[in-house]
């Protein structure tokens, strides 16, 4: 596997690759490397969660024994389904995009995985789909894990809306 644009923990190209070879691509998932291949081939690659990423985030919610999540910003759905992939079978993911079609890309694997009822997709700018999901009292404070992955002024506003 090719990594998609420059993004991943490690700025040194040999060390990363050495690290990839050796640890991640081993433990990575078949659904995982479906839709990395499918990412990688997408013109705007570079906004897709690298494979060390997906493991770190894969761990992290496990570690905290999370149940409830939010993602904002789901591209082509690669942290999604590491997300999703470690949640236990009766865990929720919120997950909301402007834009539809490139998560699409990702259902098949999704369905394919047999995770997809733990995925709640919403289209739509995410400060309005917030909005709306905080009128609920029930949703106050009752997420475990959000991640937002969007341009840092936007992600900024979000994440003072979200906390």
């Amino acid at each position: 596997l090719v990594p998609c644009g420059h993004k991943n923990l490690l700025q040194g190209d040999t060390l990363y690759e050495y690290i990839l070879e050796t640890s991640v691509y081993l433990r990575e998932t078949e659904s995982m490397r479906e839709l990395w291949e499918i990412s990688a081939k997408h013109p705007w690659n570079i906004m897709t969660t690298s494979a060390d990423e997906g493991q770190f985030l894969s761990l992290l919610l496990k570690l905290i024994d999370a149940k409830n999540t939010m993602e904002i910003g789901v591209y082509t759905g690669y942290s999604l389904l590491a997300t999703a992939l470690a949640l236990p079978d009766d865990g929720k993911i919120i997950a909301m995009d402007i834009n539809r079609e490139n998560y699409e890309l990702a259902l098949p694997v999704i369905q394919k995985a047999d995770i997809a009822h733990k995925i709640d997709f919403r289209e739509g700018p995410a400060l309005p789909v917030l909005d709306q999901m905080l009128e609920d009292p029930k949703n106050h404070g009752s997420f475990d894990f959000e991640i937002c992955q969007l341009p840092v002024g936007d992600g900024i506003t979000i994440c003072h809306r979200v906390s």
